[in-house]
């Protein structure tokens, strides 16, 4: 039989060794007392070790509750309406983004007080609209707010849930968009209006403002005298005033407090009171502190429905990270140009050249704030990027010779010579079948095309910059017609004329007092 080997102090027989034959024997202890490396340490550092074991464990049971809790608030629906995108899916965290953010007026639920269901019939109208582009290096947002009394064309659109199908419409109010189809039938409006495509979208409804106002421990909003509107029951003193809660939510609706009492006003102090927002949430330095973002992120989420690309945690925290150090000077708060419509007065068409301009600087990513900045480049590809799988067919439109295309130019400026440099614009770009038309005097600008046409129009339209929304099917048309409107006089570029200097309203970081609608002055 061979004996083990005796280690110095540790031999059989050693004092160790009976310590341990006692600690095994003993049925009250057991193996679990036996701490390996914790032997020998000192008690401080044996209570400090479980504190922070203790601590980790917590912590990750804490973090755990927090992303279930908000993951079951949120709430998702399509992107789209039916539409066909042309653009890949974005990278959350570096690409150029535009989110539609809503404000339904639904009256369900919490909503109830507010009126009856009949109200606000379908999916509800949309009260807020605005688009939000973020750009691709995180300095810079533009605002875009689309009034709801804005008459446009919105597109045939599906219900996703449904799929019943509901024809296009013409010269509509913008916040019909969403009431039979849904949220993605107003997407694809404002991609039609735009000419840009919608990454993604958020709508909160009217319970959401008052429970974010009362997170942040109210908003400072400043009038220019004391003022009450029975309609909303906004009352508020000549000044600063804080508004949280009901006031909050009666200062974001009124239609009627601001201004002459029509929606311009309305975002004008809507945009007021994000830039206050913005301002507030930037000082107090809520974007870098958890346990605020967690309040707002809570109470947020339980008013809040997005598309089904952004319906994660991760997603949501990944945008809140790419605008926390965002310079508020370079917030733009933007209307959409308009004029009263001939047809009512009490409803806006867009005002052109303005808006063709406007969104075609947004199509080239400039910055509103500074018009005559470089825009940034968008990155290109990484060599070490994988090249997209070859198993994957990409769809391709079918070429064409563009010599053989047949396009007509029919001039409604009143100005002779504008036919001759359109024309010879077209032919520079390879289209030399183009034929000049007699023509009526027209107000707005359009590229007509006829069946099979589409992608000819397009091309044609991108050549001179003519918006996409003013790209329109004709059945009377035998190819392509350019009929150019007094919205063109100059130029072969329709989107090339400078911004108007009054575009931005105003930045997150200007400080702007609103003006009260005179008849509803408290004296």
């Amino acid at each position: 039989m061979v004996r083990p080997r005796d280690t110095p102090g540790q031999g059989i027989g050693s004092p160790a060794s009976d310590a341990a034959a006692r600690h095994s024997d003993n049925k009250a202890i057991g193996p679990a007392r036996h701490l390996g490396a914790l032997r020998g340490k000192p008690a401080w550092f044996k209570v400090i070790s479980a504190m922070v074991a203790l601590l980790l464990v917590g912590g990750l049971a804490f973090a755990a509750f927090w992303v279930i809790r908000l993951q079951m608030n949120i709430s998702k629906a399509p992107l789209g309406a039916g539409s066909n995108r042309t653009e890949d899916p974005v990278n959350d965290s570096k690409d150029r983004m535009q989110i539609l953010i809503l404000g339904s007026d639904t009256r369900d639920g919490k909503n109830s007080e507010y009126g009856t269901a009949e109200d606000s019939t379908g999916y509800g109208q949309s009260d807020v609209m605005m688009m939000m582009d973020i750009s691709a290096d995180n300095k810079r947002v533009s605002v875009i707010s689309f009034p709801r009394d804005l008459l446009v064309d919105i597109p045939e659109c599906t219900d996703q849930k449904t799929d019943q199908v509901f024809p296009a419409q013409t010269g509509v109010m913008i916040n019909e968009a969403m009431k039979q189809a849904g949220i993605g039938c107003a997407v694809d409006t404002v991609n039609k209006i735009t000419g840009l495509e919608v990454d993604h979208f958020m709508m909160a409804d009217f319970n959401a403002v008052k429970e974010l106002s009362n997170a942040v421990g109210g908003v400072e909003v400043c009038i220019s005298d004391a003022v009450y509107d029975p309609d909303s029951r906004l009352r508020l003193p000549a000044g600063n005033s804080q508004v949280q809660g009901e006031q909050a939510l009666a200062y974001l609706r009124t239609r009627h407090a601001f201004a002459d009492g029509g929606d311009l006003g309305r975002i004008k102090a809507q945009q007021g009171f994000l830039s206050s927002l913005t301002r507030k949430i930037k000082d107090d330095g809520t974007l870098s502190d958890p346990q605020k973002m967690l309040k707002i992120a809570d109470v947020v989420t339980q008013n809040l429905t997005v598309d089904d690309g952004l319906a994660s945690v991760p997603s949501l925290v990944t945008i809140g990270n790419r605008l926390k150090n965002i310079d508020i000077s370079k917030v733009a708060f933007v209307a959409v140009p308009t004029t009263p419509a001939p047809s009512d007065p009490n409803r806006l068409t867009v005002a052109e050249p303005a808006t063709s301009q406007l969104f075609a600087a947004m199509r080239k990513d400039v910055d509103l704030t500074d018009p005559t900045a470089t825009p940034t480049p968008t990155p290109e590809p990484s060599e070490s990027a994988p090249s997209p799988s070859p198993s994957v067919p990409t769809e391709t439109a079918p070429a064409y010779d563009k010599a053989l295309q047949p396009v007509t130019v029919a001039n409604g400026t009143g100005v002779p010579e504008r036919v001759r440099e359109i024309t010879e614009a077209i032919v520079a770009g390879g289209f030399t079948q183009v034929a000049p038309l007699t023509a009526q005097p027209v107000e707005k600008t359009a590229v007509y095309y006829g069946p099979g046409f589409e992608g000819v129009a397009a091309d044609v339209a991108a050549l001179l910059e003519i918006p996409a929304t003013q790209v329109l099917p004709a059945a009377g048309v035998s190819g392509v017609q350019v009929y150019l409107g007094t919205d063109f006089m100059s130029g072969t570029k329709m989107g090339a004329a400078p911004l108007p200097t009054d575009i931005v309203n105003q930045t997150a970081g200007d400080t702007v007092c609103q003006q009260a609608n005179p008849e509803l002055i408290v004296r």
